[in-house]
């Protein structure tokens, strides 16, 4: 009975949780990050560790452009 009626799983239901605009909130969250824009040591801290993740993300898109360009050579050549 499973090959002619699948068993078709149920919809999830809808959380919906309205988000309400709250101007004076907004307007002290602003006032606060005017106020404190970080020191040039959080900065530096926080940019460390990008650099390592971006050579090594580099190094893989290398990687994975010569292996590309490796099998379009080979397919190009053998047909």
């Amino acid at each position: 009975m499973s090959v002619l009626f699948p068993k078709v799983p149920k919809p999830r239901k809808w959380d919906y949780r309205p988000i309400y605009y709250d101007k004076e909130k907004e307007a002290r969250k602003d006032k606060l990050a005017r106020l404190h824009r970080g020191s040039f040591r959080e900065a530096h801290e926080a940019n460390t560790y990008n650099r390592k993740d971006q050579t090594k993300r580099a190094s893989k898109l290398l990687l994975w452009i010569a292996l590309l360009g490796l099998l379009l050579f080979a397919f190009y050549y053998l047909l």
